[in-house]
């Protein structure tokens, strides 16, 4: 139950650093430097239902999924920066993909199979899962 007790906080300060640091940052720089992104990143706009600026509404959302790579981690014998990539890169966009279309009334996997929104989804969570693991490494999250 201990290690509960560190993972959890410690998961969720790496997820929301991760989303500022290697989400957001992964979208600047595809935005300036390579013109492949619609927008800059780091985004005050207001987002629904209560009006929270989006960077601060991603970055509570990294920090719940930084919990649950930090419990994967703390339970699976997995190479973490691998793992985190791929969690990210995989779980988390099936996530949007499904789960948060089906919340916003649009259908299931709505825009998966436009390339474009794809491989940016998957680079963008994976970038995000990969920063969050290499941000608990000294953490010791692991044990």
């Amino acid at each position: 139950m201990n290690h509960l007790k560190r993972a959890i906080p410690l998961g969720f300060l790496a997820g929301a650093l991760s989303v500022l640091i290697f989400h957001q940052g992964t979208v600047f720089l595809l935005h300036h430097l390579a013109g492949l992104m619609p927008t800059p990143g780091f985004s005050f706009r207001p987002v629904p239902p209560y009006g929270v600026p989006q960077l601060f509404s991603l970055m509570f959302w990294g920090g719940i999924w930084g919990i649950v790579i930090a419990l994967c981690l703390r339970l699976l014998p997995v190479p973490d920066l691998l793992f985190g990539f791929l969690f990210g890169a995989i779980v988390c966009s099936a996530f949007g993909w499904y789960v948060v279309t089906a919340m916003k009334g649009l259908p299931p996997f709505d825009g998966l199979w436009v390339f474009d929104r794809m491989w940016r989804a998957l680079l963008l969570n994976g970038a995000f899962g990969w920063g969050t693991v290499f941000l608990m490494r000294p953490m010791s999250i692991r044990g």
